[in-house]
């Protein structure tokens, strides 16, 4: 059906903005499209003057500021933002262009002590970060979601099932990066953070009815306090494909070839994926083409490559393949704590049937509250503590070593008692 059918058919749904249904999904069943944001489409701020007029209002603004960032993951290496979109009442919307204006510190300082609002707020905290912005405190209406036991969380779903509006959710994925921006996806982009206020306002209370919001408070400040996570240790292993690769020569290909993409990559500012893909670097691996003509045979070294191209590939090979043994790196990747569970029968028995015995805790848990299991405790402190469980055992210790892993307090009290239990589990027959 075509917008002006829809138009035609439906004019009662059709709408502008105001306020949400009061009890969720409208009279009849269906969800309002969302489709103007309520005082129109924002123009973008590109521009110091601009931007100051922008904190200025938002700093005199009321109540907690929605924030949201578009980013343009596919196309641009790295994921910097390039739209921020807030919203706050006595502002309205504001939609800024960190390329015109790449330093929002002072507008983080403006908000500073002001609840944000966000919709998986660890996916968006990294880049806006690198431009200024650090909120003190922060709701985030995607965990929010997952803690009150919503199947669906994402921000579409949330606002049709908790609002009762139906988000268009069709411009998530184009490259943000472009200029200017096309019209339908600023509106895009300024109701994203139309209703994360009364999104934020619906799920409190759900979660206070269900008596978890102490719960999600808590969760929310660990993320709000979170340092920034440390670069990754050896990511060319995150190849998709390497589980084939098991020689170390074959292995040195790879990590050649993939540090030769990134560096091309983050000089053409592009994906890395554009330059070279995973698949065509894992074929070259296996494969240790002998020179240029041997590479351009392989899947993804095709006849639209550049002879330039294949003997940059192919140089890459060339070093991998000239490595001395002892520069070759290890299979496995070097990790701390306990080893993958699939080993744990024959590394150690006990620790298997401890492992074993605390999922099914958690998980039942999980499912008594309502939540996923991975919200209640996350999947490597519960390895963590069954491989190395604290001693004595007793629930003292159990909920120290829990805290030293990184468990918030509620959790801690919620799976101290069934994980004590399934600490002393011991294997059958011993």
């Amino acid at each position: 059906m075509t917008d002006a059918q829809e138009t035609a058919e439906q004019p009662s749904l059709r709408t502008t903005g105001g306020a949400p249904p009061d009890n969720g999904v409208p009279a009849g069943g269906l969800p309002v499209p969302l489709l103007e944001p309520r005082e129109g489409i924002p123009p973008v701020v590109a521009d110091e003057e601009s931007l100051a007029a922008v904190t200025a209002a938002f700093a005199a603004g009321s109540g907690p500021v929605a924030v949201d960032a578009e980013r343009a993951s596919g196309y641009r290496y790295g994921q910097r933002a390039y739209l921020v979109q807030l919203r706050r009442e006595g502002a309205g919307t504001a939609l800024i262009d960190p390329v015109g204006c790449p330093d929002l510190s002072g507008l983080g300082a403006a908000l500073d002590g002001t609840e944000w609002i966000l919709h998986a707020a660890t996916q968006d905290l990294p880049c806006l970060r690198d431009i200024g912005m650090r909120p003190t405190r922060l709701f985030d209406t995607e965990l929010a979601g997952r803690l009150a036991g919503f199947p669906r969380v994402g921000l579409g779903a949330m606002v049709e099932s908790v609002l009762g509006y139906a988000l268009e959710k069709g411009h998530s994925a184009v490259d943000w990066s472009t200029r200017p921006l096309p019209e339908p996806w600023l509106r895009y982009a300024a109701l994203d953070v139309e209703l994360l206020v009364d999104l934020r306002d619906a799920l409190e209370k759900e979660l206070d009815r269900q008596g978890k919001l102490e719960w999600a408070l808590e969760e929310f400040d660990a993320i709000a306090s979170a340092p920034p996570a440390p670069p990754r240790k050896d990511p060319w292993r995150r190849t998709s494909g390497m589980h084939k690769v098991r020689r170390r020569r074959q292995m040195a290909v790879v990590r050649e070839l993939w540090n030769t993409r990134d560096r091309i990559a983050q000089r053409r500012d592009v994906s890395p994926g554009k330059v070279l893909g995973d698949a065509a670097i894992v074929e070259a691996a296996l494969a240790l083409p002998a020179g240029v003509q041997a590479l351009m045979a392989l899947p993804g070294f095709g006849q639209r490559t550049g002879r330039r191209q294949l003997e940059q590939w192919q140089a890459a090979v060339d070093r991998a393949k000239a490595l001395p043994d002892a520069e070759l790196p290890q299979p496995g990747q070097s990790v701390s704590g306990p080893p993958p569970p699939r080993s744990w029968a024959d590394k150690d028995p006990a620790a298997a049937a401890r492992l074993s015995a605390a999922r099914a805790a958690v998980t039942a848990l999980a499912e008594e509250l309502a939540m996923p299991q991975e919200n209640l405790l996350s999947p490597d402190t519960v390895r963590r503590v069954c491989w190395e469980p604290p001693s004595p055992l007793d629930p003292d210790t159990v909920a120290g070593a829990l805290t030293a892993l990184g468990a918030r307090a509620w959790q801690v009290r919620l799976t101290t008692p069934p994980l004590l239990k399934a600490l002393s589990v011991r294997p059958q027959g011993s």
